[in-house]
């Protein structure tokens, strides 16, 4: 919104500033940075009287986990009211690409609010049918592959771009929504699915936010695709002031987050943060970079596939217990090795995913 007033640049140079895609991401993650902090703890305090026991913990989850007993949930919903209002504040709303985004964030955000809520209310960590959750998650995100499909160059619209191999792109064809709502759903759940410990997921989701938005700004501007050798999409750009909000948000959150946590994310926030990485891949046309980006989150995943195949084939567990984090709790590592460990390899492979920018 606030880009309009680069219109008034003739009378003072100063708003020529608003022009600039880098100063309008800044001012994303300082505001929704700020607006967490400000506003974070009137809303935990709202949240703790609301839900009175607070989040429901595993019975046959780690010991460690029954101090927690009582810490409200729901926790995302100051990262999506902080990155919302930013990004409607410094991107500029006449880009489809960032409505098609907001539009994942907010309905995978009330996917996993509803989630929350039925947690909370029964005090049980089932949630409601997850037939029913993956069947909404999957229009969500059809609808919103479609959407970037038609907005995306032709040549490129339908096809997957090869890491490390210059203008080699495999044409889907029909099946390029199948596999957009693929990367889609499947980074939402495998954020869903990290969040486990304090401060665990949103560290690497602010690794990937930021990894992602530099990819979208080079995506979306003519120079730097041709310079890199990747496929240039105008307009997404634009894409980085939302991942802007989502480190600046991120950020916010884990002041209150960092153990011991004063408030869970929940699946309000990490399904709405694991749709928007997603998103934003498919639109900058590298969704399978995110997979290296992301592998932190795709190693959570498959562990939980993993163990669930294993034991419905032959009666066995592979791991103590799935998510994979779990597994090391059980190991005896202490839930801040676990964290800060995961946080290195989350850096370490969001290098080798930006690595992919150069090396072709």
């Amino acid at each position: 919104m606030l880009v309009f007033l680069e219109t008034f640049s003739d009378s003072a140079q100063i708003f020529n500033l608003f022009r600039y895609l880098t100063f309008r991401t800044g001012g994303a993650i300082l505001t929704a940075m700020l607006f967490v902090f400000l506003f974070g703890p009137a809303i935990i305090r709202s949240l703790r009287v609301r839900q009175g026991k607070g989040q429901p913990i595993r019975d046959d989850g780690p010991e460690g986990h029954f101090s927690k007993a009582g810490t409200p949930t729901m926790g995302g919903l100051m990262i999506l009211i902080g990155l919302l209002v930013s990004t409607l504040l410094w991107a500029d709303l006449s880009n489809a690409f960032v409505w098609i985004v907001i539009a994942v964030v907010v309905s995978f955000g009330l996917i996993g609010l509803y989630d929350d809520f039925l947690k909370v209310t029964q005090q049980s960590h089932r949630g409601f049918s997850g037939k029913t959750r993956l069947g909404l998650e999957i229009v969500v995100a059809g609808l919103a592959v479609y959407s970037i499909a038609l907005l995306s160059p032709p040549e490129t619209a339908n096809s997957v771009a090869i890491p490390f191999f210059k203008d080699f792109l495999v044409n889907l064809g029909i099946f390029f929504v199948p596999f957009g709502i693929l990367v889609i759903v499947g980074a939402g759940n495998s954020v869903n699915l990290t969040d486990g410990l304090d401060g665990l997921a949103i560290v690497p989701v602010m690794i990937a936010a930021a990894t992602f938005g530099l990819i979208a700004y080079i995506s979306g501007n003519a120079i730097f695709s041709n310079y890199l050798q990747v496929n240039f999409v105008p307009g997404t750009g634009e894409l980085a002031v939302l991942c802007g909000a989502v480190i600046g948000a991120g950020l916010g959150f884990l002041w209150f987050n960092a153990p011991p946590a004063q408030i869970f994310m929940g699946d309000t926030g990490s399904l709405a943060l694991g749709g928007l990485l997603g998103a934003v891949a498919v639109a900058a046309k590298h969704e399978i970079v995110l997979a290296i980006v992301g592998g932190l989150f795709v190693l959570e995943a498959v562990s939980v596939i993993v163990q669930v195949a294993s034991y419905k084939l032959t009666g066995k567990r592979i791991f103590r217990m799935a998510p994979i984090h779990h597994h090391f709790e059980h190991l005896g590592w202490k839930e801040p090795q676990i964290v800060i460990r995961f946080w290195i390899i989350s850096f370490v492979l969001a290098l080798i995913g930006l690595s992919t920018l150069k090396l072709r």
